[in-house]
């Protein structure tokens, strides 16, 4: 297991607990005790968990409550192979609308490998991204930037959606939950997100095993809005996901087709 996966597992499983302890962090990565506290430590110094004795707790700086800039790093390798799952979804010819957020940008690098393709991006970080990239025709939909968060939302984005159609809509999402459906934790993303799902002909939708089982603040459609659903394998794994499995279940029920990455 590479440093970037390990601590992308060390942060799950500190988050899916209470309290956990150094010595079955050890047992459940298979690595020694010392490099456990590296994780650790590496990990408090990004604000993602608090050492105790003996451990680590997780710190209230999760997804809801931290900007771009901040959640850009984390589990990195993860979002790298989701979004590379994302693209190779994506016929070439495509018109397709690529959702803001963390995992997106991943998106973002390797649909440049699926040209031509004509993509509009919800994202400044996506338009930087895709800027000046061969057989991309970039379209920025209009909109105000949401303060530390890079994606455009407001009427005049929502008025842009609603004139434009789209073969694919890549969803990034705060939350998916088996009763709940999809959910946003910001009332003007979900409005947005909302209106993409009305104008495209297919959904992806994207997100990393930490969003499963989690009921953000604003619902966004039921899950059998969406077509398909791209996670990383440990959304299987109910010891450092409890919602994973049975939120996977209930996605398959739907209809929604599950890709692990």
């Amino acid at each position: 297991m590479g440093v970037a996966n390990r601590l992308d597992l060390t942060l799950r499983l500190v988050q899916g607990s209470d309290r956990v302890s150094v010595s079955e962090l050890s047992h459940r990565l298979g690595v020694s005790e010392m490099t456990v506290r590296r994780d650790l430590d590496a990990l408090e110094r990004q604000g993602l968990v608090r050492r105790v004795h003996g451990g680590a707790v997780a710190t209230r700086s999760r997804e809801e409550g931290a900007g771009f800039s901040a959640r850009e790093p984390w589990q990195a390798a993860t979002k790298d192979r989701l979004g590379a799952a994302v693209a190779a979804m994506v016929e070439p010819g495509s018109r397709v609308l690529l959702d803001a957020g963390t995992t997106t940008v991943h998106v973002a690098e390797h649909l440049a490998e699926r040209a031509p393709l004509t993509v509009a991006v919800l994202s400044l970080q996506a338009a930087v991204s895709l800027a000046d990239r061969p057989g991309i025709d970039l379209l920025v939909v209009g909109g105000r930037s949401r303060p530390g968060e890079r994606s455009l939302v407001g009427p005049l984005a929502l008025r842009t959606l609603e004139a434009l159609a789209f073969d694919c809509f890549v969803l990034s999402i705060g939350g998916v939950h088996a009763e709940y459906g999809w959910s946003e934790f910001s009332l003007d993303d979900a409005a947005v997100k909302q209106a993409a799902l009305t104008g495209a002909t297919r959904t992806i939708a994207v997100a990393d095993a930490t969003k499963l089982g989690v009921r953000a603040f604003s619902q966004v459609a039921p899950l059998g809005e969406v077509d398909d659903f791209v996670t990383d394998a440990a959304a299987e794994d109910s010891a450092t996901h409890p919602g994973g499995p049975q939120t996977l279940t209930a996605l398959r029920d739907a209809g929604v087709r599950i890709t692990l990455a």
